[in-house]
């Protein structure tokens, strides 16, 4: 089947959206930004074995490529708008194609997301990359070095699912590991209330410190007030917090936030639980504590060239 065919059979299902002057067709997209507006952009590729396991479903690998990059998108507190995408595979597999391009529109159109151009080519090993792009006001992201000391340090949701799944296949959790939910519209809501963001991606305790290194500040962290499932709970500690604050593929916020603008954000009743689960202090460095006891752990988050 040609490239092109491709294409118009699979990925070629949706009308042109705001600001979409010129989607699938040409050389290039052409987009109108909105006034007074920024364009926000990232990529991600996930190759097959290394970032999913190859037995994964083709519609939750379609998903889960378009989320984990809106989930970039949210932790700047943009808009998100459209994707591009890159996909190398060995060969024309039409059942798989179906399922993961229903995969990848599902998530779209959950997120209000169009697909607007992109590649596909032949290559030994399957990989794809999306690029996601989203709006923002001027002036308005949330950057990951703007952490003040005295802020709460808060998560979203709950941490160390999916790196849990990852190792029982099968589990009630891997849901949490194939179909990510990106926070779009808690991103939205912090726009103007957190002070820096991250998405929980490599693990807490390495995405966590990306805000420290930025910030130039410190961090404690109470290990009894992560959110994390009974499933996690009821493990060794070691292996609880291994999973909890190093297993990574969370895709949750990780923001911080005065006390004050945090009431203004449950105010707003967010749709998704969130945590306090520690604050930032002047003294570099991230420590735990347990039931408020200093707490040593030597823990890493997921390593891309490991």
């Amino acid at each position: 089947m040609a490239e092109f065919s491709i294409i118009e059979t699979y990925f070629n299902r949706q009308r042109a959206s705001k600001q979409v002057d010129l989607g699938i067709g040409d050389d290039s997209a052409v987009l109108s930004p909105p006034a007074h507006h920024q364009l926000v952009i990232c990529a991600d590729t996930l190759v097959a074995g290394r970032h999913f396991p190859i037995n994964t479903p083709a519609h939750a690998i379609g998903w889960k490529a378009v989320a984990v990059n809106l989930s970039d998108i949210a932790a700047m507190a943009a808009k998100p708008h459209s994707i591009l995408l890159a996909l190398s595979m060995p060969t024309v597999d039409h059942d798989w194609l179906q399922g993961f391009s229903d995969g990848l529109y599902a998530c779209c159109e959950r997120y209000g997301v169009q697909l607007i151009g992109g590649d596909t080519t032949q290559n030994p090993h399957l990989s794809l990359t999306v690029t996601a792009m989203g709006w923002i006001e001027h002036g308005k992201a949330v950057l990951r070095s703007g952490a003040q000391v005295g802020d709460l340090i808060v998560v979203s949701g709950r941490i160390g699912d999916a790196a849990f799944a990852l190792q029982h296949p099968g589990h009630p959790l891997q849901k949490r590991l194939d179909y990510p939910t990106p926070r779009c519209e808690l991103g939205l809501q912090l726009q103007g209330l957190a002070s820096s963001m991250i998405d929980i991606s490599d693990g807490l305790v390495q995405d966590l410190g990306h805000i420290l290194a930025a910030s130039r500040v410190g961090a404690q962290v109470e290990l009894n007030q992560l959110p994390i499932d009974p499933h996690l709970q009821s493990l060794a500690e070691k292996l609880r917090w291994q999973y909890a604050l190093a297993g990574g593929d969370d895709y949750e916020l990780c923001f911080t936030i005065s006390q004050e603008n945090y009431q203004k954000l449950l105010a707003l009743q967010p749709q998704v639980t969130t945590s306090v689960i520690g604050h930032i202090q002047a003294q570099p460095g991230l420590s735990f504590t347990l039931n408020g006891k200093a707490q040593p752990l030597q823990l890493h988050g997921y390593q891309h060239f490991a």
